[in-house]
């Protein structure tokens, strides 16, 4: 290309991204962004850009965090103004919370005044929108068509960012789209990213190894930040003689059958995971930001005295008091700790040690609580006025068919998600996918529409509630007109039942999260050409039966399961940490100041 360029701000835009690699728009069109669909319609005619049209605007913006956070595959969400653009702003909590880098490009309100633009927000501030988006993440409202290049390297500097990305909003206003930017430079166009830190100081690390060289009670927090760092993750568990704790987000980093791993803890994390952090003297955190259900609301580990925290981001990595803070690239820093802990005094591991037997017992007795669920797979449930399956015993038999074969799994919010992250046991990465960070309804069946960005032929399930499914059911005319092949799963309690258990934990009765409409799920998807569905039945092999046949289709299908709510034991995996909610708010609250961590 030549290198002046008379240009319009859109065309600018959609080129900067090209160069970015970003090519995949999933889009909500409307009058707030015709000039910019028009540039995209040129450049996906071309064969430069694909553009996948969607039904809902937060449906789009889920779509393009799965692309990027299950597939790598940057994406670009475009809507119009004012409502268009709120359902998306709504939907980004996904990416801002779980560290996921995408695009946003908003139509926005003229930059002349003429008057109040047509669902603009209301009242007379200046760049409202631009105010609004700012407090999710980085906006930049492109009022001057001259400061396109700026614009797009902040946008690269959020949304590449190697530690802590997220979504970044460009806000373009109607009358400054189709602007023309004379001879513009196209070398202004951002082409590089954001580099990497290394190694935390050596002083850092040597400190840390003093404290590991100390005979304490280790345990290790996996987060997010540590998924790619199995081999090494594992180094250290042996080294300092620690056991590991996995978070929602990252319960596939370790091997589930790793005899050091005690699987998820936190609020609503397992027995043994809960048991190793209330134990622990010595606490080693790695890529994790310390949210509330992960640490039980700050009150996690009562009798820890030592904090070693790696983490990129200086704020993170100090979240603790009494820490240690090794602020540097994850694997190199981790690496360098354990090449210390090598070389220099470690602990009198043994084989093994009276700390890994007390965690090892403890994990014995949660895997025999889960096989309890196995052997009672159902329960008389007084909606449905027969016997159903529990969430376990259902979730349990979709990872049963989908995990062996190399599927991925997707778990939406609520019950679901808890019981999903509990009960499953995956022994690859990159196996299962939760929100751990917005917990979003809606979310697990969006994310099959990444399938339109990149299909790597592996099944893919989304396992949802019947609230979190009736959130997005759109999903079911988009999958198909995108030519999406995926599966969902819906587990029908009818009613939000983890607000449900929540609200009898603490009052004793639930209050309108149930009612008594029945919705016949198969009859609903098998109504949209394309989508194949089946009913799931009342047992494990009727389930497992279903979803063979739901793998097997070339398209969208869904699966209806009639599941259990109410308090028999059996009928779910229970919690085990505290959680700063409701009335048991002092009292966290309380312990929190107590231990001062």
């Amino acid at each position: 290309m030549d290198r002046r360029l008379d240009i319009s701000v859109a065309e600018a835009i959609v080129l900067g991204l090209i160069a970015q690699g970003v090519c995949d728009f999933f889009v909500v069109f409307g009058h707030g962004t015709t000039e910019l669909g028009d540039v995209l319609r040129t450049y996906s005619e071309a064969g430069a850009v694909r553009c996948h049209p969607v039904r809902h605007e937060t449906e789009a913006a889920h779509a393009a965090t799965a692309s990027r956070w299950m597939h790598g595959r940057r994406a670009a969400v475009v809507t119009s103004i004012g409502p268009g653009a709120l359902h998306a702003l709504a939907g980004s909590l996904v990416a801002a919370s779980n560290g996921i880098g995408v695009w946003h490009l908003y139509g926005d309100e003229t930059t002349e005044d003429e008057g109040p633009n047509m669902q603009q927000l209301p009242g007379r501030h200046q760049a409202s929108f631009l105010r609004l988006a700012s407090e999710m993440g980085t906006a930049y409202s492109l009022h001057t068509p001259g400061a396109v290049g700026a614009a797009l390297r902040r946008g690269v500097e959020t949304v590449e960012h190697p530690y802590s990305p997220g979504p970044f909003f460009l806000l373009l206003p109607m009358n400054t789209q189709g602007s023309i930017v004379e001879r513009f430079n196209i070398d202004e166009l951002p082409i590089h990213r954001p580099g990497r830190l290394g190694t935390a100081p050596p002083e850092a690390v040597s400190r840390a190894v003093e404290v590991l060289a100390s005979p304490s009670r280790v345990v290790v927090k996996v987060g997010g930040g540590a998924r790619g760092l199995r081999s090494q993750v594992e180094r250290l568990l042996e080294l300092a003689d620690a056991v590991a704790v996995l978070s929602p987000v990252s319960s596939d980093v370790l091997d589930h059958r790793h005899p050091r791993n005690m699987l998820i803890g936190g609020s609503k994390g397992s027995s043994c995971g809960n048991h190793a952090m209330q134990r622990a003297e010595t606490l080693v955190v790695i890529g994790s930001r310390g949210v509330c259900q992960a640490d039980c609301s700050r009150t996690g580990y009562p009798l820890v005295r030592h904090v070693i925290n790696i983490n990129a981001d200086i704020a993170t990595a100090d979240h603790y008091q009494r820490t240690e803070a090794l602020v540097g690239e994850g694997a190199a820093t981790l690496s360098a700790l354990c090449d210390a802990l090598e070389g220099g005094v470690t602990p009198d591991v043994g084989m093994p040690s009276q700390w890994l037997k007390e965690c090892a017992s403890a994990k014995e007795q949660w895997l025999a609580w889960c096989e309890a669920r196995r052997a009672m797979p159902t329960l008389f449930d007084d909606v449905w006025r027969r016997s159903v399956l529990t969430q376990p015993a259902a979730i349990d038999a979709i990872a049963a068919v989908v995990l062996p074969r190399g599927g991925r799994l997707i778990f939406d919010a609520g019950d679901v998600q808890a019981n999903g992250f509990q009960m499953v046991a995956p022994t690859t990465e990159n196996t299962v996918t939760t929100d751990g960070g917005s917990s979003y309804m809606g979310f697990a069946s969006s994310a099959l529409l990444a399938r339109a960005v990149h299909d790597d032929g592996r099944p893919l399930v989304a396992v949802c509630g019947d609230g979190s499914f009736t959130m997005n059911p759109q999903v079911l005319i988009d999958g198909v007109a995108l030519g999406v092949r995926g599966c969902i799963v819906v587990l029908d309690n009818r009613r939000m039942a983890a607000i449900s258990s929540l609200q009898r934990a603490q009052y004793g009765v639930d209050f309108a999260t149930s009612d008594d409409v029945a919705v016949d799920y198969v009859a609903w998807a098998s109504s949209v050409t394309g989508v194949r569905a089946w009913f799931g039945g009342d047992d494990v092999a009727s389930l497992r039966v279903a979803l063979e046949y739901a793998l097997a289709h070339d398209g969208v299908s869904l699966v209806h399961v009639p599941v259990y709510f109410g308090d028999e034991p059996l009928g779910g995996l229970g919690s085990y940490g505290r959680w700063n909610v409701g009335p048991w708010v002092p009292e966290v609250q309380r312990l929190r100041h107590e231990i001062a961590l």
